[in-house]
């Protein structure tokens, strides 16, 4: 069993870290993922500092966990409660989305096309970095696996917008988004939605809820709800349909 595996979450905090723990790499996020969790990585050495400062008392008491070697507060764990998630056959396009979609004939999506660049995007002139260089990798390692995923959307050969994330059974944890046209991250969310139901896949996980989750449908559950949802959608979806497709198929 994993140390993941392992977390009993049913007294966990809300909000915050429920665990520290250094180890990064590509099987430890997969594990997390399963149980719940995913990784907030400290972006500096004197956010390493702050958090074993600022969460010390709260180790102490048993609310937050330490877990394996090295330094564990150089990466923070989350599971917050509640849980914001759109599910595939729900998402929401909005009126005028759907008209901008209609007139922007010259947009396109892909999947996979180009995962590590949507990786580099979202980093991009983002405070503070929490997608270091070391989770950078470990998510590309995922990609070459086959569980990690990115969704481009395209303007006359532009990449404008993506969104990447993984694969956990019938659930995708989107991880990030960006766009460098207004509503292309948007148009990348309704893509992955879409693509992602075609090999049965069920939600998608947005973690915290946000103005843009909200905007496509989201909708909040409680943590212990999203636990048995991994649970009972533990069968591995296979990778989403990869092909370049027009963005205008979206406005339905």
């Amino acid at each position: 069993m994993s140390r993941w595996k392992e977390l009993d979450l049913s007294e966990a905090p809300a909000e915050g870290p429920i665990a520290f723990c250094a180890d990064i790499g590509p099987q430890s996020i997969a594990d997390a993922q399963r149980a719940g969790l995913y990784p907030f990585p400290a972006p500096t050495e004197e956010q390493a500092l702050f958090n074993e400062a600022f969460f010390a008392d709260r180790v102490e008491a048993g609310q937050v966990r330490l877990l394996g070697e090295g330094d564990p507060y150089t990466v923070a764990w989350c599971s917050p409660d509640p849980r914001a998630i759109v599910l595939v056959d729900e998402v929401r396009v909005s009126r005028s989305m759907r008209q901008a979609l209609r007139n922007r004939l010259a947009w396109t999506t892909t999947a996979d096309a180009c995962f590590a660049r949507v990786v580099r995007e979202c980093t991009a002139g983002r405070e503070p970095r929490w997608i270091t260089d070391e989770l950078a990798a470990s998510l590309e390692r995922l990609h070459v696996q086959g569980r990690a995923h990115s969704v481009e959307v395209w303007e006359d050969g532009e990449l404008v917008g993506g969104v990447f994330g993984s694969r956990v059974g019938g659930v995708f944890t989107a991880d990030s988004m960006f766009h460098r046209r207004a509503g292309a991250s948007k148009v990348a969310l309704f893509d992955l939605a879409e693509r992602f139901a075609a090999v049965g896949g069920f939600a998608i996980d947005m973690q915290q809820e946000a103005a843009l989750g909200g905007l496509i449908g989201a909708r909040t559950v409680s943590r212990a709800q999203y636990l048995r949802l991994l649970e009972e959608r533990a069968a591995d979806t296979g990778p989403p349909p990869a092909e370049e497709r027009p963005a205008r198929r979206l406005a339905g």
